[in-house]
């Protein structure tokens, strides 16, 4: 669903993945003009290892996000996070979090720290505040 000029998650596409949902690991919806992401998206394909928004208009997530128990890389480049989405933080098994070209002033390196599996966070071209980073130690690449 990458490129279709969405506004918002067809919620037709509940009803007819229904049978499938829960055997789907990865979706794109890139390059669209989301402007939020439902919270019923993160509880019908709980089963995601790979979420791809980049290019979209998204300025935060929904609470539902943090209860997905597979999901490894998310993409949200090139959105309008200001805030770095805390949501993320609580899902345990993600490797890879790609929030370049936002707007985010401030990482939560220790939080992040205590996540065991992840293993790069790219927060390149946001407005981070790099003299808080100086003295942090990340126990993960983070690509400033």
């Amino acid at each position: 669903l990458s490129s279709c000029s969405l506004n918002s998650f067809p919620t037709g596409l509940y009803l007819a993945t229904s049978s499938v949902s829960d055997k789907i690991t990865s979706i794109s919806l890139s390059n669209n003009e989301l402007k939020s992401m439902p919270g019923k998206f993160f509880t019908v394909y709980k089963n995601l290892q790979e979420l791809d928004l980049e290019g979209n208009l998204l300025e935060k997530l929904p609470v539902e996000v943090s209860s997905l128990p597979n999901l490894q890389n998310i993409n949200l480049s090139k959105n309008k996070f200001e805030r770095f989405p805390e949501e993320l933080t609580r899902i345990q098994s993600m490797e890879s979090i790609n929030l370049e070209s936002n707007q985010i002033k401030d990482i939560p390196v220790d939080e992040l720290n205590k996540m065991t599996k992840l293993s790069s966070v790219n927060v390149k071209l946001n407005s981070v505040n790099k003299e808080n980073l100086n003295h942090c130690d990340a126990k993960f690449e983070l690509i400033l």
